[in-house]
C-alpha cells in the first residue's frame, strides 16, 4: 500500500498544471528576467551575477516546492481525500513520509532547473561545492517541509495561495535571498541568523565556494526542525479527530 500510494502520489504531481508552473516556472522566469540582463557583471571575488543570484533562487525554488505541499494537502482535506485515505490500510506515518517525498521531489527538479538555467548564462563553479550545496539545502529544507505540513492541515484551501505566498515572501526577504541582509553586528544581523531560511540561503553559497555551515547553522535548521515536525503531527492527529 505504502508503494502504490507513493508512485499514485508522484504521478498525481506532475497532472498538476498549476503546481507546477507555480514551483517550477515561476522561478525559473525569475531568474532569467533578473540575472540575463546582468549575467556578465561581477560581485564578490570575481564571482558572476548569475552564479551569486543562483544561490538565492534555489532557496526560493525549493521553499516554494516544499510549501506547495502543504496547498495540496489543504486541498485534498477540503475534497473529503484525506478522510477516504483513512479507510485504508495506509498509516500516518506512511502518508506523512509520502507527502514529504513529493515536496522534495519537486523542490530536487527545481533546484536542477535553475542550476542548469544558471549554467546556461555562463556561470562556473566547482562541482564538489554544487554538491556540497545540494545536501545542505536538502537539510535547511526539512523544516519547511514540515511547515508545509502543518499548514496544510490548519488552512482551508482557499486560502492557502496568500499563506503560502506571505510566508515565503517573508522568509526569502530574511533569509537574505533577495539582497544581503543583517550585515554588520545590529540586532538585524543576529535575529535573521534565528530563522532557517537564512541558513538555506546561506546553504546556496556553500555551492559558490563560500563558509561552510557552522556549529550555529545545524543547531537552527534542528531546532526549527524539531518544532516544526511535532506541530505538523499534532496538526495532522488534531484533524484527524475532527474528521
Amino acid at each position: 500500500m505504502n508503494a502504490t500510494y507513493l508512485r499514485f502520489e508522484f504521478a498525481r504531481l506532475f497532472r498538476n498544471r498549476q503546481n507546477f508552473i507555480f514551483s517550477l516556472i515561476f522561478p525559473l522566469v525569475l531568474f532569467f528576467a533578473i540575472a540575463g540582463p546582468n549575467r556578465n557583471k561581477t560581485v564578490v571575488d570575481d564571482i558572476t551575477f548569475s552564479r551569486f543570484y543562483m544561490a538565492g533562487m534555489i532557496a526560493f525554488g525549493t521553499l516554494a516546492a516544499v510549501l506547495a505541499g502543504g496547498a495540496r494537502i489543504a486541498m485534498e482535506r477540503q475534497i473529503g481525500w484525506n478522510r477516504q485515505l483513512r479507510l485504508t490500510p495506509l498509516s500516518p506515518r506512511a502518508y506523512l513520509r509520502t507527502k514529504v517525498l513529493t515536496s522534495y521531489l519537486l523542490a530536487v527538479i527545481s533546484l536542477l532547473l535553475i542550476t542548469g538555467s544558471a549554467l546556461a548564462l555562463g556561470a562556473r563553479f566547482p562541482m564538489v561545492d554544487w554538491l556540497k550545496g545540494v545536501g545542505l539545502v536538502l537539510i535547511a529544507l526539512i523544516p519547511f517541509a514540515a511547515l508545509g505540513v502543518l499548514l496544510g492541515h490548519l488552512i482551508k484551501g482557499d486560502s492557502m495561495g496568500p499563506v503560502i505566498g506571505g510566508s515565503m515572501s517573508v522568509f526569502i526577504i530574511l533569509g537574505g535571498g533577495y539582497f544581503p541582509i543583517g550585515t554588520g553586528h545590529g540586532f538585524m544581523h543576529y535575529f535573521v541568523r534565528l530563522i532557517p531560511s537564512f541558513w538555506l540561503v546561506q546553504a546556496g553559497k556553500t555551492g559558490l565556494g563560500g563558509q561552510e555551515w557552522t556549529s550555529e547553522a545545524w543547531l537552527v535548521v534542528a531546532v526549527w526542525a524539531v518544532a516544526l515536525a511535532a506541530a505538523a503531527v499534532w496538526a495532522y492527529r488534531r484533524d484527524t479527530q475532527r474528521a
